[in-house]
């Protein structure tokens, strides 16, 4: 019975925000408090509740002052080097600015954290897409699948907690899996230059006039027009997203994608911004402190230094509250879904049924198994619940069959790019929510581009004798 609820409450979640029916905040509370009745728990719903904001209240925290932190860095100039190299290379041709996405969420990915990857992709590419009047959904799903491989980085979570599940070295786990996961990442690069592609053909070609490097006009010609249909500044068709595009007047923010005199530009504390992001990253990769307490004192520290004026500091605080609200109002949201899930058993029992589902003769395969129940299962669970509630029982029944526990453990990375789309995951609505995208829209969008790639991930695996 809690089997069969546990699916039915995912997936009337899940098509109820696809076809808009109600917002991802209201349909995450709603939802599973409707079903915690079904199941015979009512009474129970405060303690599961509680008890889920109390586990996600950390990641709040570190989401809230993570995005003033890193808006603030943003604002300052930070990553105007990388933002214009970024563009430099992407001109204004659709093809190089989704292959750039895809190129600047991984290189951004680095640090291990899928918002700072979010907030520094979407603020730099937000207004070239807008510009171009591409589709924004090709930014979210590009963006998020490249940043789901990348995850799989000893500091980015998953391969540390396999590592910990199984009592296993976190290198001999994630070393061999480097070929695998560079051909993941090069598949997301495929992507993006064949979405690009059809994103030039939706738009028609996009030229420069000549002679301009730093901040040329944009010079569209629409598709099929030929030169008579050549114009400056020129809008463009609805994006694929159903966001309106922004063709804009000739002479508006063009395609630079940061403003370069804004304000807030700190150019003499370049350096000190530079090396307290580094010193920043290093002691969250290090875990000298808590993630929520490092990037506490990280944005009082950059905001003091940067905005010593009081109405200065209130400004950009002010500036970053939108996000801070909506991402802290649908982590605390995700946190009744969470929390029923675990509270009630429902994610113990569809743990346990696709475990016991599994044919007798599939044991010598269970690194195979583990690989392809891993995209499924991280993404209607939280990492935590798969990795140490469910791997642990998937490597028993493959050593049972002589299949060793490191092979296991390689095949349950296979599924972080699509587990990053995942509507339980705090950072895709970071995502989503900066980039004003529907999340049902980009669910819709990402999960079978996001499953083909952990496929990918999972075959190269199998190539490479690695799983």
């Amino acid at each position: 019975m809690l089997t069969f609820l546990g699916f039915a409450m995912i997936a009337t979640f899940l098509v109820l925000i696809m076809l808009k029916k109600m917002s991802p905040i209201a349909a995450l509370v709603l939802i599973p408090a409707l079903f915690c009745v079904f199941a015979g728990k009512g009474a129970h719903l405060g303690d599961y509740v509680i008890d889920g904001v109390g586990k996600l209240a950390p990641t709040a925290a570190m989401l809230m002052f993570a995005i003033v932190y890193f808006g603030v860095m943003i604002d300052v100039g930070l990553f105007d080097p990388i933002v214009k190299g970024i563009l430099r290379f992407c001109k204004a041709d659709p093809m190089r600015v989704v292959v750039g996405t895809a190129v600047l969420a991984a290189i951004v990915s680095l640090d291990g954290d899928g918002s700072t990857t979010f907030m520094i992709t979407v603020s730099a590419m937000y207004p070239l897409y807008k510009r171009l009047g591409l589709s924004l959904v090709v930014m979210t799903g590009v963006a998020a699948t490249a940043n789901g491989v990348m995850n799989t980085l000893p500091w980015g979570g998953p391969t540390a907690r396999a590592a910990t599940a199984l009592k296993l070295d976190a290198a001999d786990i994630f070393v061999p899996m480097i070929p695998a996961l560079a051909v993941g990442l090069l598949s997301v690069f495929v992507l993006a230059y064949v979405l690009g592609l059809k994103e030039r053909r939706r738009v028609g070609t996009l030229v420069l006039p000549s002679g301009a490097d730093e901040e040329p006009e944009l010079v569209t010609v629409a598709a099929g027009a030929g030169s008579a249909g050549e114009r400056v500044g020129a809008a463009v068709p609805e994006s694929g997203s159903g966001a309106p595009a922004s063709g804009g007047a000739a002479g508006d923010e063009g395609f630079q994608g940061l403003d370069p005199h804004r304000a807030t530009l700190r150019p003499r504390l370049y350096w000190f911004n530079a090396g307290l992001t580094v010193a920043l990253l290093t002691a969250m990769i290090m875990e000298l402190l808590p993630i929520p307490v490092l990037f506490l004192l990280g944005a009082a520290l950059v905001l003091t230094v940067n905005f010593p004026h009081m109405p200065d500091q209130k400004a950009r605080i002010a500036a970053h509250a939108d996000n801070v609200l909506n991402v802290a109002g649908m982590v605390f949201a995700a946190a009744v879904f969470t929390g029923v899930l675990s509270g009630t058993g429902m994610v113990k029992h569809m743990a346990d049924w696709l475990v016991g589902a599994i044919p007798e003769g599939m044991g010598p395969h269970m690194a195979l198994v583990t690989g392809l129940l891993s995209l499924p299962l991280t993404y209607f669970m939280s990492n935590d619940g798969f990795y140490f509630g469910v791997l642990p029982v998937l490597a028993e029944a493959g050593a049972a069959h002589g299949v060793s526990p490191l092979e296991i453990a390689r095949a349950s990375l296979v599924g972080q790019a699509l587990h990053m789309s995942s509507p339980l995951v705090p950072a895709v609505y970071v995502l989503v929510g900066m980039a004003k995208v529907e999340f049902g829209d980009h669910t819709r969008f990402t999960v079978k581009w996001a499953a083909l790639t952990c496929l990918v991930v999972l075959a190269a695996g199998m190539v490479f004798g690695i799983i």
